[in-house]
């Protein structure tokens, strides 16, 4: 459980989030390439600056994320990348 962690510009490239709490955690510019974020709930992360390029999304809760990080794909409406 990672409720309201201050995770900035960690270095997660890869890691196995999948099914996570991280309930408005601080993921500013964090470095999250590659990683396993399906099933989490990133509602009212702060995404911004983070480099999600090839991180997986399928049924991450994104609700009131705030976003502007760098995605390699196109999100569909539940939230997921494919």
């Amino acid at each position: 459980r990672f409720d309201g962690a201050d995770l900035r510009a960690v270095d997660a490239a890869g890691a196995d989030f999948s099914g996570a709490r991280l309930y408005r955690a601080d993921l500013r510019d964090a470095d999250l390439r590659g990683a396993d974020l399906s099933g989490a709930d990133l509602r009212a992360a702060d995404l911004r600056g983070a480099n999600l390029r090839g991180a997986a999304l399928r049924g991450a809760d994104l609700d009131g994320a705030l976003r502007g990080q760098q995605i390699g794909g196109e999100f569909n409406r539940a939230g997921g990348l494919y």
